[in-house]
């Protein structure tokens, strides 16, 4: 009796589509769950005051003008009812009464504001609530036309481009050197690239605590990271099965070097986010410092680029299209980034494209490290352990000269 019945539940099952039997379960949950809000979340009711909490993602100046965009971060519906401007009542306008949890507003506030000076913007809720916002300096914001563009690309250009392009030209140096310091050349590459991969998870960090938590916070970081790592090795593995199936012979370091550059990019990606959201608040000194500074800074990254294709000795078989296409791989993100920064910043996008730079950084890492082991399998040898200091400090020091 029981074999039959057993035999006629597996008849069942293989009458009904897989796809249905995968999704009853989440039908049945999802039931539960209406269910469940719908007679209101019997026994969890809350009590006391709201919880109210908002976060400024983006401040624009305009003469006489202050503009805030908000976002809900909290729980419970937010109304903002009074704002202050160092400790005065001023009229303001919103876009919407009441703020739902992880909604967005914009407050337009009328206040004739003073280049230079310093103001503390206060926001008052229905319940009594503050939120509290500081301008350290207070400069108007420029206009998205097309001259503003063109000055955040010729900004990309000079931070991005120029440095990486001018440092793979250290190529024909790098194939004349002794084997042995290709190595060393290689190790400092790896410290390059874990020196940016650890500045933009510090940064990133840093963005995020800026912004609404509620949306993810620091864990967008992290959640970038992990994508690009993961995703990176899909591509990795693509390409490696791309070239076995063609046979060409030196793809390996054309691959690496593509790599490299992709991950370079994705960092340089969220480097001009910081610039152009910097410059679009006034806080960005536009001067040959900063130039100079950047320009030390980046021109490792094109050192980074080639050093993979100079161990391989493929480099003369290579066309200048082919190195024009990874230098704009590696340098023209800033530009978009600088772009994005300057019109449209958000603090939840910057950590992710942070994450995803570190994330980036990291796969390539681990594609350059069995490059540096020594004839014994070491891997920190003192030839690569003094190559990957010296990457460190050479970011480091250059690091210095850069102050957004």
């Amino acid at each position: 009796m029981e074999a039959g019945q057993a035999t006629a539940e597996r008849g069942a099952e293989r009458r009904m589509p897989a796809w249905l039997v995968g999704l009853l379960p989440l039908a049945l949950l999802g039931i539960a769950i209406g269910l469940f809000v719908g007679l209101g979340a019997p026994g969890l009711e809350r009590n006391g005051v709201p919880v109210e909490e908002l976060s400024v993602e983006r401040t624009t100046l305009r003469p006489g003008e202050i503009e805030l965009v908000v976002r809900n971060d909290g729980p419970d519906a937010v109304a903002v009812e009074q704002v202050m401007v160092n400790d005065a009542f001023v009229a303001f306008d919103q876009t919407s009464g009441e703020i739902d949890r992880l909604g967005g507003d914009t407050i337009e506030i009328r206040y004739p504001w003073i280049e230079g000076e310093a103001y503390g913007v206060t926001l008052l809720t229905s319940t009594g609530g503050t939120v509290a916002h500081a301008i350290d300096v207070a400069a108007e914001t420029p206009e998205a036309d097309v001259g503003f563009y063109g000055l955040m690309a010729l900004v990309g250009i000079y931070v991005g481009l120029i440095p990486v392009a001018i440092g793979m030209l250290w190529l024909p140096w790098i194939r004349r050197i002794d084997p042995r310091w290709v190595q060393f050349v290689l190790a400092l590459t790896v410290g390059l690239l874990a020196f940016l991969g650890i500045d933009a998870l510090l940064e990133g960090t840093e963005i995020a605590g800026t912004g609404p938590q509620a949306l993810g916070g620091a864990s967008l970081v992290f959640l970038g990271a992990g994508i690009a790592y993961l995703g990176l090795v899909g591509v990795d593995g693509w390409l490696r099965g791309r070239s076995e199936r063609a046979e060409q012979r030196g793809a390996g370091p054309w691959r690496l070097a593509f790599l490299v550059a992709l991950g370079i990019g994705l960092h340089n990606l969220g480097e001009g986010l910081a610039i152009g959201s910097a410059y679009a608040i006034g806080s960005l000194a536009l001067g040959a410092s900063l130039i100079v500074g950047f320009a030390l800074h980046n021109t490792t990254e094109g050192l980074a680029i080639v050093s993979p294709i100079a161990k391989g000795g493929q480099a003369a078989k290579a066309s200048l299209g082919r190195f024009a296409g990874l230098g704009i791989l590696a340098g023209a993100p800033a530009i978009l980034g600088t772009w994005i920064g300057a019109s449209a910043f958000n603090p939840s996008l910057a950590a992710l494209l942070f994450g995803l730079g570190a994330g980036a950084i990291a796969q390539v890492i681990v594609q350059i490290a069995p490059s540096v082991r020594d004839a014994s399998g070491r891997l920190l040898n003192p030839l690569a352990a003094g190559g990957m200091l010296t990457g460190v400090l050479l970011m480091y020091a250059t690091g210095l000269l850069v102050a957004v």
